[in-house]
């Protein structure tokens, strides 16, 4: 009993939060829930990112559900990840049923169903609201980190792109950069170098096959018009809560070049286009990321570089991310250090490789006078987590055990009615879902050749028999070989003598001169 009003005086210290919050679940001690050792999350530090984690089955997407819920009701907006495609019910009220009325006798309170504002989202031809990029806002630096180019080719995008800024031309979707490329490579390749360097014909070629494999994975749809802007994701809905915008990617979990592509392109134009915030009372934008380690498994070295480096620096514009994934060794180590919230469901033990990535996930927790943590990482049941978060002084919490809260939204997928009376209604998709093809670069270039062709065509033909002129035995001897050597010879000689005369010629080099 001793032992369980010091856990009980614990979790109350831990968890309890002067500014806004709100309750996750209630502590668990010796497998019995523990009345009034309430688990609850502060607002202040949901910007500095989280992890929820665990083995299938065990309750990951349903917590990602409840934090989503709680923010929105915090008038924080929310954007989720869906590659399942199971995140959608959060836009209906869930039903009751005696499990959640027996949860809740054990963790206390009330539950009641709740419908939340949200918004359907999609990269393809998915029903929603259809999220794009222009390939000029995504940039040669992005472009070529997603295209895996080496130093050269990664030089050549960036000339591209200066060429077409320079024309003005626009380089709205990928039709746009290959018609450019290939123009670069063939009929402009002489206008190119005169004003801007080299041009390697192998570099372009590299480039146009890498450009075709992303347009094979579907990126062709996420790049053109018109541009999603990130102001729209950052709205209250009329009753003053958070929309929830729930972006549809089930269709692209065998294309994780594309999902990488579009992560990249949004956390770059977040940090670019939302100001210096500092320290907030509640972030401005929670992002869940659910599989996560489909951005990780086949990134290169330089995407993850940029990943991580965004994640380091966005939290002070007032964004959180969530990663939702089985294995918290799915995510790299660099970023897996950036994330205040650990949220850690059960973890299997089926294997010696089980076992070990079950050790050092118990490493990455708090120590605990009340639990043996490898231990208990393969004992907690469904609907139960390992918790620990950041304090409003930027502290962990102690470790907590905790039966979670039940969502008040629908635990499952809204149908097919429900989604078209969802977007139908939706303002953002009048805005965004109509296909725009304004005059860009492939109209430029294509208008342009085709000029050049009829010019060439309707040039007048050297009229045939006309005599060459003949040059003049001066000419002949002024155009030779040898009195082209005379001439370079004498030219020479002049230099040097003019040189000498300054002092600058003939002077033998001095150890350590830069010339």
């Amino acid at each position: 009993m001793a032992n369980q009003a010091a856990f009980l005086e614990a979790i109350k210290n831990g968890y309890t939060f002067k500014g806004e919050h709100f309750k996750l679940g209630c502590a668990i001690l010796d497998g019995e829930v523990v009345g009034g050792a309430d688990v609850n999350l502060p607002l202040k530090t949901l910007n500095r990112h989280g992890l929820i984690a665990g083995a299938t089955g065990t309750g990951k997407t349903k917590t990602l559900q409840i934090i989503a819920e709680g923010l929105s009701d915090a008038s924080v907006p929310v954007l989720l990840m869906d590659i399942k495609g199971d995140l959608s019910g959060i836009a209906a009220a869930g039903a009751d049923n005696p499990k959640i009325e027996e949860r809740y006798q054990k963790i206390g309170g009330q539950w009641s169903p709740a419908a939340y504002p949200a918004e359907l989202l999609s990269l393809s031809q998915e029903k929603g609201v259809r999220l794009r990029a222009t390939v000029s806002e995504f940039g040669p630096v992005l472009l070529s980190k997603i295209l895996e180019l080496n130093d050269t080719q990664a030089g050549l995008v960036g000339m591209i792109f200066k060429y077409c800024d320079d024309s003005k031309m626009p380089l709205l979707d990928l039709k746009d950069f290959k018609k450019v490329l290939q123009y670069v490579a063939a009929e402009g390749k002489a206008e190119l170098e005169k004003d801007y360097g080299k041009i390697s014909t192998t570099s372009t070629g590299t480039i146009l096959r890498k450009v075709i494999e992303l347009e094979q994975q579907g990126a062709g749809l996420f790049f053109g018009e018109k541009s999603f802007e990130v102001d729209d994701l950052l709205r209250i809905s009329d009753d003053g809560r958070g929309m929830i915008s729930i972006v549809r990617v089930s269709d692209i979990q065998d294309r994780p070049k594309l999902f990488s592509t579009f992560m990249l392109s949004l956390l770059a134009e977040l940090y670019a286009t939302l100001p210096e915030e500092g320290d907030m009372d509640k972030p401005k934008l929670v992002m869940f990321i659910d599989e996560a380690h489909l951005i990780f498994q086949e990134a290169s070295d330089a995407l993850l570089q940029q990943i991580e480096t965004i994640i380091k620096l966005i939290r002070s514009k007032g964004v959180g991310i969530f990663f939702c994934t089985q294995n918290p060794m799915d995510v790299p180590p660099s970023v897996l250090g950036q994330l205040g919230l650990k949220v850690q469901h059960a973890l299997r033990a089926f294997t010696a490789n089980d076992r070990k990535a079950i050790k050092q996930t118990a490493e990455n927790y708090p120590l605990s006078d009340f639990y043996k943590t490898d231990e208990l990482l393969t004992q907690i049941g469904i609907g139960e987590a390992l918790i620990t978060c950041l304090n409003e002084k930027g502290t962990p919490t102690p470790l907590a055990a905790t039966m979670l809260i039940s969502p008040r939204s629908r635990m499952d997928v809204l149908t097919g009615t429900e989604m078209d009376s969802l977007v139908s209604g939706s303002k953002l998709a009048k805005k965004y879902n109509q296909e725009i093809d304004n005059q860009s670069a492939y109209e430029i270039l294509t208008a342009k050749l085709e000029e050049a062709a009829e010019k060439t065509a309707a040039a007048p033909a050297p009229k045939a028999g006309r005599p060459k002129e003949e040059k003049s035995v001066l000419e002949s001897v002024l155009d030779s070989p040898v009195a082209r050597q005379v001439g370079r010879t004498a030219a020479s000689v002049i230099t040097r003598s003019l040189l000498g005369a300054l002092g600058l010629g003939g002077r033998s080099k001095k150890k350590g001169s830069w010339f």
